[in-house]
């Protein structure tokens, strides 16, 4: 049941059908309400130059469209660099350093997820999770970082930095702001980025089925587990009519859950992301295989605007 309200409200956000747009329609005042809140602050807050180059992965959309793969591929071409989020679905509050120059420092429930992905793929990198990103800024700063990367920064107006936009491949349908629909800021907002990367034409995901780290085929009886935001987009790199257990984004598993998925599937692998193992790995699961994500850039992308800002500093 819960898996199923968890797929009607994606395709209410993103791709509605008749009855969905109707709700979506009913909603529209508020979202009328949302967006002015949105244009105020844009244009009066006042940006602070932090004299050290920073660059935020965003998207437009709720939920994800790669930031956290796309920040690993271009954080790891950089030395000294810090990655700076909010660390959805921690357990913890307040600014915690999760990894210092590789050295990981905290646990999965104190990191949340998607910061301790970030640590265990980054070794040259720092990670630092906060509600406060300007105070996550100043901290960067004194453990030495020459360069911030800042996940989901592109509404954080106040900071003085190189906006990166994320476009899906397929745009929605739905083009209403919350609660109307999925933009969590307007469509019009793409023309404040500095540069916009979209998946299909200036980068493709590629995934590798792997165990134990070596690339491996999947087995005939096998389910998707995951925690991760528009889980049916996982589908397409997996064989047809694979059965899917998707949870809220950033869920935590509990025991129970993990001893009922294995009393119901008793004699099936479990594959899922590597987002998603960072909180499995706790349970020793044998028989899990592992989605490894990379991202391939376009060779046609010029990353020249990002190095004339980098090399301002």
């Amino acid at each position: 049941m819960k898996q199923k309200l968890i797929l009607w409200i994606e395709d209410y956000l993103f791709f509605p059908n008749n009855f969905q747009r109707i709700v979506s329609f009913f909603l529209l005042p508020i979202t009328f309400i949302y967006i002015f809140i949105i244009i105020t602050k844009r244009i009066f807050s006042k940006k602070i130059d932090f004299g050290i180059p920073i660059i935020s992965i965003g998207n437009l959309i709720i939920g994800g469209s790669g930031k956290t793969p796309i920040t690993i591929k271009l954080a790891s071409k950089y030395n000294n660099t810090c990655i700076i989020l909010r660390g959805y679905g921690r357990f913890s509050k307040g600014l915690q350093l999760v990894s210092l120059h590789g050295k990981i420092l905290t646990d999965v429930k104190t990191s949340g997820d998607e910061a301790m992905l970030l640590a265990q793929s980054l070794p040259n990198s720092s990670v630092i999770v906060s509600e406060n990103r300007v105070e996550a800024i100043y901290k960067a700063k004194e453990l030495g970082a020459k360069l911030i990367f800042l996940d989901d920064g592109f509404s954080k107006y106040n900071i003085l930095k190189f906006d990166i936009l994320l476009k899906p491949k397929i745009d929605p349908t739905n083009i209403f702001c919350i609660p109307s629909g999925g933009y969590r800021e307007p469509r019009s907002f793409y023309k404040y980025s500095d540069l916009i990367f979209q998946e299909g034409i200036e980068f493709r995901r590629v995934v590798t089925i792997k165990k134990d780290e070596k690339t491996v085929s999947l087995p005939q009886k096998c389910i998707l587990l995951t925690a991760i935001s528009k889980p049916k987009r996982l589908l397409k790199f997996l064989p047809d009519n694979i059965e899917m257990l998707s949870y809220p984004d950033h869920y935590t598993f509990t025991n129970d859950d993990i001893y009922n998925i294995l009393k119901r599937y008793s004699d099936f692998a479990i594959v899922t992301t590597r987002k998603d193992f960072v909180k499995l790995k706790e349970f020793n699961l044998e028989n899990i295989f592992l989605m490894d994500l990379s991202i391939e850039f376009d060779n046609k992308i010029s990353f020249d605007k990002l190095e004339l800002y980098i090399n301002k500093y």
